[in-house]
């Protein structure tokens, strides 16, 4: 079982920048690939970045290609979002998730999520 814990959401003004963060229970983090979806009002959960359990493999939206960056650090068993020049568009509720496989279609394990909202 793990357990994943977001934090980092607010509000920022269009072009800013916001850094999420995803906490992992267990101490079988790096077997875990992790993943970050966002939920707009009124539309589906989408798919936004992904890394492999080591930290080489990662793999993007291609609308949020260039703007954002998955990482993270299996000693800190914590997984992280950079997001920058930011748009009103990219406001919604952030999850973050964990699956065996780093092409993540239905992950095994998800965050209780985290709003992200941006003025314009």
């Amino acid at each position: 079982q793990v357990q994943l814990v977001e934090s980092g959401g607010g509000l920022v003004q269009a072009g800013g920048s916001l850094r999420l963060s995803c906490a992992a229970s267990g101490r079988t983090f790096s077997s875990y690939a992790m993943g970050w979806f966002r939920q707009a009002p009124g539309k589906e959960r989408e798919f936004l970045a992904a890394i492999s359990g080591s930290g080489i493999t990662t793999y993007y939206l291609d609308s949020v290609k260039g703007r954002f960056t998955i990482s993270r650090d299996n000693a800190e068993n914590t997984a992280y979002l950079q997001m920058n020049s930011l748009k009103p568009e990219d406001t919604a509720v952030y999850y973050c998730a964990a699956d065996r496989v780093v092409v993540m279609t239905t992950p095994m394990y998800w965050g209780q999520g985290t709003q992200v909202t941006v003025s314009s």
